[in-house]
């Protein structure tokens, strides 16, 4: 069994992504099989066990027979998981400092689901405490709290412009992505009709260009070592956008959030989905909005 923990609000989202035969603990959903790629699932629980136990003693010796590290998701009988996890040895989750690596050390995640049974899995897809990516935040440099995607879908991706990179920032006002960009040392050409903050426009390395995303071609700007977009578009459009880039080659890396304007079109997700080598998911700080990126 693999159990999935839903983003915040998107519970019937991803009941319909995993289908028939789903097993509902609140935000936790429980499938039949092996973990399957979703775009929903905030943290996905591996190989997931059923442990009956007759005491609070017995859940809390149960679990660090497995392994020493566990967060708790509560669902039920929450005092009573509570002093099962009072019992279990205390898991420090405390910030990340951006570029700081995600932690390495297993983080197994379990639940109470009846007073006798506890659902665990020694192993998440997660790093993070139940997917929940925290950052120490700089309330002051950016120029809103959109950094804090970028952030972590860098994090996520393991990989990191730097110093010589040559960055795209579509949509880019009024630039926080572009101020994590050249935070890296790399070279920012930003682009949007609106413009960027001042105190961003003259950072060190950054370009700016007034002009609609869509209008700009390949032709224009040359090889790119990271396509970075945060515009405000359909999803469609931006599927457009992101196969002229694709299709031209001159693009190494891709980040874009997809908008996610009402119900979304099954059918454009799944054409994202379907590029090769790409990845399109809930992060964190998403809102009503998706994140699809594609690393090499």
């Amino acid at each position: 069994m693999t159990a999935y923990l839903a983003a915040e609000d998107y519970v019937d989202a991803l009941t319909q992504e995993l289908g028939p035969d789903v097993e509902a603990h609140d935000r936790l959903l429980l499938a039949p099989g092996p973990a399957r790629p979703t775009v929903w699932a905030q943290n996905i629980w591996l190989d997931v066990e059923r442990i009956a136990i007759a005491s609070i003693k017995q859940g809390a010796q149960a679990l660090r027979d497995r392994q020493r590290n566990w967060a708790l998701w509560p669902t039920a009988l929450h005092r009573r998981a509570q002093l099962i996890q009072d019992l279990l040895p205390h898991v420090s989750a405390k910030p990340l400092q951006f570029p700081e690596p995600p932690p390495t050390a297993p983080l197994g995640s379990w639940t109470l689901i009846d007073a006798n049974t506890i659902l665990a899995a020694a192993r998440c897809t997660s790093p993070f405490r139940h997917g929940e990516v925290r950052f120490v935040e700089d309330r002051t440099a950016p120029p809103n709290r959109a950094y804090l995607k970028l952030w972590e879908a860098l994090t996520d991706a393991g990989t990191y412009p730097g110093p010589g990179s040559r960055c795209l920032d579509l949509g880019a006002s009024p630039g926080g992505w572009t101020w994590v960009l050249q935070q890296t040392g790399a070279q920012v050409t930003s682009v949007d009709k609106a413009p960027l903050e001042p105190r961003i426009a003259a950072l060190p390395g950054v370009t700016t260009l007034t002009q609609s995303a869509f209008a700009l071609t390949p032709d224009q700007i040359g090889p790119i070592d990271w396509l970075c977009s945060d515009v405000i578009c359909y999803p469609e459009r931006l599927l457009n956008l992101v196969r002229t880039w694709l299709d031209h080659g001159d693009v190494r890396n891709f980040i874009c959030t997809v908008k996610l304007q009402g119900e979304p079109d099954p059918a454009v997700l799944s054409a994202f989905a379907a590029i090769p080598g790409s990845r399109l998911r809930h992060l964190f700080h998403n809102k009503h909005e998706l994140t699809w990126s594609l690393i090499r």
